[in-house]
């Protein structure tokens, strides 16, 4: 941990059950783009939020999809730049959430040519200004609601990318467990797992904060105690809120460390084989949970760790992963799993080797 560090997150939180029908006192006028899924659109979340706020212009976007692709987003952004949107509603998942965050910057931004083409050619963007967003998520795991950076992907490249800045961080997040109640068993689990490895993440990270570490230990201890029992009970609220809780703590703690080693390796995954998120960045975790341990003297949680590993070890996750790729398939993937920027952020001594044993492991037990 460094000796001096500073702390900056912006996101004003509403949350407790049923806080979504406070969703009329904070958007009163103007033109809306409701940013969601096809799904919230069927199970009637987006009538649920025109019927909050009769008063308001809203367009409807619903054809968000797992991983965001950039093509999709210039042509989104196209098509709603001339509506004149004053702000952005993000109802659902990390993906539905960072959509929204990146047509929230690209919608004001004068780009002289598209988004997809300044990524793919290595050029940040400095982003100056954006519209605002609030952020109200279905899931419990990414933490978007509360991260200055959004995931997107370019499918032609197999490659993710990140647009990222103080102008990502949405406005206001609302925090509705309620809204997790219906979320299938399999969505339950990897978000739930994504939460994870964003706890753990944090706390083995160079970027780490007295402040970042006190929320990653509670996000953890809150999701070992609650994501087996929502797994079991999908219906139990109280679960569903400790998880929802866990999400949201592990999220600010990435807000400031950004995410490291498991991530890295996770990245290939899902660009070449469609691996979901969480399962993707949280199956190498009981492994480096024991590097970790191995090199780090008087861990005060050493206990928590521990028993993290083992409820991993128990979802039995190389099984899952088995559904998307065999252990040839994963191990030809190693040297595209060693993303530069997470790899440097992971504060105990790991050298490229190591994660090649790492991986070629997990690859052996699939």
């Amino acid at each position: 941990m460094n000796s001096t560090w500073s702390h900056h997150n912006p996101v004003r939180i509403l949350a407790g059950r049923g806080c979504l029908d406070l969703l009329g006192q904070e958007i009163t006028a103007g033109h809306w783009l409701l940013v969601t899924t096809a799904g919230a659109t069927r199970r009637g979340l987006t009538q649920k939020i025109l019927d909050l706020l009769p008063q308001v212009q809203i367009s409807i976007c619903d054809s968000i999809t797992p991983n965001p692709e950039l093509d999709y987003l210039d042509q989104l952004t196209a098509d709603y730049r001339p509506q004149r949107i004053d702000g952005l509603i993000a109802l659902g998942g990390g993906s539905v959430m960072d959509a929204a965050k990146v047509l929230s910057v690209t919608l004001l931004s004068e780009l002289d040519k598209p988004l997809a083409t300044s990524l793919r050619e290595g050029k940040g963007q400095a982003w100056s200004k954006n519209l605002p967003v609030i952020a109200i998520p279905t899931t419990s795991g990414t933490g978007a609601e509360v991260t200055p950076f959004a995931t997107v992907w370019d499918q032609n490249e197999h490659k993710k990318h990140s647009v990222t800045g103080d102008c990502v961080y949405p406005m206001l997040a609302v925090m509705d467990p309620e809204l997790t109640l219906t979320l299938p068993h399999d969505e339950t689990l990897y978000t739930g797992l994504d939460a994870i490895s964003h706890a753990l993440e944090s706390l083995w990270n160079k970027n780490k904060t007295p402040v970042s570490e006190a929320w990653a230990w509670q996000a953890l201890k809150l999701a070992i105690e609650a994501l087996p029992v929502v797994l079991k009970e999908p219906e139990n609220l109280d679960a569903r809120e400790k998880m929802q809780q866990a999400s949201h703590l592990a999220g600010l703690a990435i807000s400031q460390t950004r995410t490291a080693i498991a991530h890295s390796i996770s990245y290939p995954l899902t660009s070449h084989y469609g691996v979901p998120h969480g399962l993707a960045c949280s199956f190498t975790l009981p492994a480096l949970i024991e590097e970790y341990l191995g090199k780090k003297q008087n861990c005060t949680h050493q206990n928590l760790l521990l028993e993290a590993q083992v409820m991993l070890k128990n979802l039995k996750m190389d099984a899952r992963l088995s559904n998307y790729l065999n252990a040839k398939e994963l191990a030809a993937l190693a040297k595209e799993m060693l993303n530069p920027e997470r790899y440097a952020n992971t504060s105990f001594e790991c050298k490229v080797e190591e994660i090649l044993k790492l991986s070629t492991l997990r690859a052996e037990n699939v």
